[in-house]
């Protein structure tokens, strides 16, 4: 599943709690920044995990202000073992 979270969701800390978050679910992917300001990332594990996830997304960490919250679909390859934080793209 692929998700962009928009708001105020860069320089709150969101990647570094998504991470966090990701790893307690024992979800695999990735999360970065996007220059249109808002947060990427992938996800990847069995599907309560992934609904768990998208659900905790929609309030993020306590100094983000989450707008929407966008879900698709996705065949991602990149996928890597664990939840980590990429650079910005």
């Amino acid at each position: 599943m692929r998700v962009i979270v928009s708001g105020r969701v860069q320089g709150v800390g969101y990647r570094a709690w998504a991470v966090t978050e990701a790893r307690k679910l024992g979800l695999n992917g990735w999360v970065r920044n996007r220059h249109d300001g808002s947060v990427e990332m992938v996800l990847s594990g069995d599907d309560g995990s992934i609904r768990q996830m998208i659900g905790a997304c929609h309030a993020g960490p306590p100094f983000a202000r989450v707008d929407t919250v966008i879900e698709t679909v996705t065949d991602e390859s990149d996928v890597p073992g664990g939840f980590e934080q990429r650079l910005t793209a």
